[in-house]
C-alpha cells in the first residue's frame, strides 16, 4: 500500500509535535518559556541572553534605566567652571596678614585665629562676604587672606593690629557679679553713674572712674542684702573668650515610658537642668589701649517650681495604677550686649530685678504659707574692671573656695 507507507512519517511527526505540546504545557513558566518575562524583568533579560550566547560572542550588558534614582536634571543647579582670575568690578585687592605675632602668644585654645576672624565679622557685617561684591575672607594660624575692596581693608587692618599689637598681650580683669535684694541703691549712686547704651529690655550699663567703683562696692556692702556671688581676677589673651559659670543640675521626673515586664509596669525617665548664671567675657583693647570693647553674654536660669502632673499607668495587676510627673516652671534671663568704654574706668552692668543667680534653697517656715516662699529675685549687677597686664593679684581663700567653672572659646 504505497499512499499507507507515504502518510507514516507525517502522522509519526505528528505524534511527536503534540507530545511536546502537551510536554510543555505541564512544565511551569520560567523566563525561558514565559512569553511575557521580558516586560516584568528587564535584569532576567541580560542574564538569559547571557546564558543562551554562544561560548565565542561576548557576553550582552545589561541596560540600565535612562532616569536616575536621584532628582531630575532639570531639579540641579547648574554649575559653570569660574574664571581663571577673581573678578574686580568694584576694585577687590588680594591682601595677606601675619598673625604669628598674635597666635604665637596664644597657647590655651589650638585656633586662636579664629578670634581675629570673629572681630572681624563683628566690625565689618556678615553680609559684606557673602553678597556682591566678591569677597574673601580665610585665616589659618599664620596668615590672614582677605580679598576686598581698600574700604574693607581698611576695617580689617585695623581689628588684625588690634590683635598684632605689643601692647595687647594678656590682660587681666576684674569681674564681680553681686546682687541686692532692693534697686533703691540707685538714688545715692546716681551722680556717679555715667549710662551706656544697652539693647536688652529691662538692663542698663554705666561708666563709673575707679575710685566711684570702689566706694559704691564698699555701700553695697554695707547693705543686708548684699551677696557676692564671684569676684575671679581673669588672665584673658586679648580678643578671647573668657567664662564664668556657678550652676548646680536640677532634676526631676520628665515622663514614663510602659515596661510591662518589670514591677510596677513602668519606667520613669529623669530630666535635668542646670540652675545657676553663666558670664561670658570676651574683651578687644584699642590699639593705643585707652579704650576697650567687649562682648558680655549672661545667661541666668532658674526653676521656679516643679509643677506635679498625675497621669494614668494601668498595668495587668493593677488597671488603675497613677503615676506622677513634673513639669518645670523656669525662669530664664538673658543678656548679649557689645559695650566700648574707657580703659581707666570700670563697666557696670545692671540686669534689673532677676532670678537670683545662685540657686539657694527655700525656706522650710514659710515654705508652707501662700505668696511668701516665692522663687528668690534681686537686682543683679556685674561689675567689668581692666587690671593692665602681668599677673593678677593673689585671691583670698574664701574667694578661691567659691564654685566656678573656667573654658575657652563657647
Amino acid at each position: 500500500m504505497p499512499g499507507l507507507r507515504s502518510a507514516l512519517p507525517f502522522v509519526f511527526l505528528g505524534g511527536l509535535c503534540g507530545f511536546a505540546a502537551v510536554a510543555q504545557a505541564q512544565q511551569p513558566l520560567t523566563p525561558a518559556n514565559d512569553p511575557n518575562w521580558r516586560a516584568s524583568s528587564p535584569r532576567a533579560t541580560a542574564r538569559i541572553a547571557r546564558s543562551e550566547a554562544p561560548e565565542s560572542e561576548a557576553p550582552l550588558v545589561p541596560i540600565e534605566p535612562t532616569q536616575p534614582n536621584g532628582p531630575p536634571p532639570s531639579a540641579r543647579a547648574t554649575v559653570k567652571t569660574g574664571p581663571i582670575e577673581l573678578p574686580n568690578e568694584r576694585g577687590q585687592v588680594w591682601r595677606e596678614y601675619d598673625l604669628t605675632p598674635y597666635t604665637s602668644r596664644v597657647t590655651n585654645t589650638t585656633h586662636p585665629e579664629q578670634a581675629i576672624v570673629d572681630w572681624i565679622l563683628r566690625e565689618t557685617g556678615y553680609e559684606v562676604w557673602h553678597g556682591d561684591p566678591l569677597g574673601v575672607l580665610s585665616a589659618n594660624t599664620r596668615t590672614l587672606k582677605v580679598y576686598h575692596t581698600p574700604e574693607m581693608h581698611a576695617v580689617v587692618a585695623d581689628v588684625v593690629d588690634r590683635f598684632v599689637s605689643s601692647e595687647a598681650e594678656t590682660q587681666t580683669f576684674g569681674v564681680r557679679v553681686v546682687t541686692v535684694d532692693q534697686p533703691n541703691w540707685r538714688a545715692r549712686a546716681q551722680n556717679l553713674l555715667r549710662p551706656l547704651a544697652v539693647q536688652t529690655p529691662g538692663a542698663q550699663a554705666w561708666m563709673l572712674a575707679k575710685e566711684d567703683a570702689a566706694m559704691l562696692l564698699g555701700e553695697l556692702r554695707k547693705r543686708t542684702d548684699f551677696r557676692e556671688h564671684s569676684s575671679p581676677h581673669l588672665m584673658v589673651n586679648n580678643g578671647q573668650s573668657t567664662v564664668i559659670a556657678v550652676t548646680r543640675p536640677k532634676t526631676y521626673v520628665k515622663e514614663i515610658v510602659a515596661k510591662p515586664e518589670a514591677w510596677p509596669g513602668f519606667d520613669t525617665t529623669m530630666g535635668q537642668i542646670d540652675e545657676g548664671f553663666t558670664l561670658e567675657l570676651t574683651p578687644l583693647l584699642a590699639l593705643d589701649g585707652r579704650s576697650i570693647d567687649a562682648i558680655v553674654k549672661c545667661n541666668v536660669d532658674q526653676v521656679e517650681k516643679l509643677v506635679p502632673v498625675v497621669v494614668e499607668a494601668p498595668s495587668t495587676v493593677a488597671p488603675r495604677q497613677r503615676a506622677k510627673i513634673e513639669v518645670p516652671r523656669i525662669s530664664q534671663v538673658r543678656m548679649h550686649e557689645r559695650f566700648r568704654w574707657p580703659g581707666e574706668q570700670v563697666l557696670v552692668i545692671g540686669l534689673g530685678v532677676v532670678a537670683m543667680p545662685v540657686p539657694t534653697e527655700p525656706d522650710a517656715l514659710l515654705g508652707a504659707v501662700p505668696f511668701l516662699n516665692g522663687p528668690a529675685r534681686a537686682d543683679l549687677l556685674i561689675f567689668v574692671e581692666n587690671k593692665g597686664s602681668g599677673a593678677p593679684p593673689t585671691i583670698t581663700r574664701s574667694a578661691a573656695t567659691d564654685p566656678r567653672r573656667y573654658n575657652g572659646r563657647y
